[in-house]
């Protein structure tokens, strides 16, 4: 992690300025998670984030990450209507 202060269940992920070839990532950061935010279904670790925008005092805009500590629960119809990620 860099040299800011490390908060359990908190992460940032900054734009790259200039990407090296077009498969370099658009992102980069880190995130710390405490192991009891650490839920595992069939053998794989889900962690649930949220993020929000933020722009830094130098002006560049950045992604503030948070885990969300919630228990994992039984997904509904709505739940997997409403999932970003499918």
């Amino acid at each position: 992690m860099n040299d800011r202060e490390i908060r359990p269940n908190s992460g940032v992920l900054f734009s790259v300025a200039a990407k090296k070839n077009p498969k370099s990532p658009d992102y980069f950061g880190d995130i710390a998670v405490s192991a009891s935010s650490i839920h595992v279904v069939n053998g794989v670790a889900v962690i649930k984030l949220s993020g929000w925008k933020k722009q830094a005092k130098n002006g560049k805009t950045f992604l503030s990450l948070a885990v969300d500590e919630r228990p994992a629960q039984n997904k509904t119809q709505k739940d997997e209507d409403d999932d970003p990620f499918k």
